[in-house]
């Protein structure tokens, strides 16, 4: 199983498992490789250091003092504090998307005669999502009913799990 660091061409990054090096290039030419986040199939690999198992592993020594960090060094420690943060408001849009997916109903294009029904108090209130234009979406503004539209990666489309 090779694990492969990827980047999509809007700097979300993610990982990728695939079971060779073959298998991520012929992925990537058929395009079934895509951001998580924003579907982007756009992807370039990233380097990254190999994963050692080595049995006989064992902590360095504490009698070797690791090298004092040089200015630099201590610079780009502090650019890559963002790395992380990046990737923590990431997992939370994910959990977000997942928890709209889980806790409303896909009406798919009856969205806006829904919304109204809903709105308009035909119907019992719930939450849905579906498709809208930005002409429907604007429309039903005016109406004042509040909606909002939200990216859905294709690789979570379809049923909630």
């Amino acid at each position: 199983m090779k694990v492969l660091n990827l980047r999509c061409s809007l700097d979300h990054g993610f990982e990728g498992w695939f079971a060779s090096e073959d298998d991520f290039l012929g992925q990537q030419a058929r395009g079934a490789v895509e951001c998580p986040l924003c579907g982007d199939k756009t992807i370039t690999r990233l380097p990254s250091a190999p994963r050692l198992n080595l049995s006989g592993a064992r902590e360095p020594s504490a009698a070797v003092a690791p090298p004092a960090a040089a200015p630099a060094a201590a610079e780009g420690a502090a650019t890559n504090v963002a790395g992380p943060a990046l990737a923590d408001l990431q997992a939370l849009w994910l959990k977000a998307v997942h928890h709209v997916l889980s806790t409303t109903e896909d009406v798919g294009e009856r969205f806006p005669e829904e919304a109204r029904r809903i709105h308009y108090g035909e119907t019992e209130h719930r939450g849905i999502r579906g498709q809208a234009s930005s002409e429907e979406r604007a429309a039903l503004a005016e109406e004042g009913i509040d909606v909002m539209a939200l990216p859905i990666p294709a690789a979570l489309k379809g049923p909630a799990h």
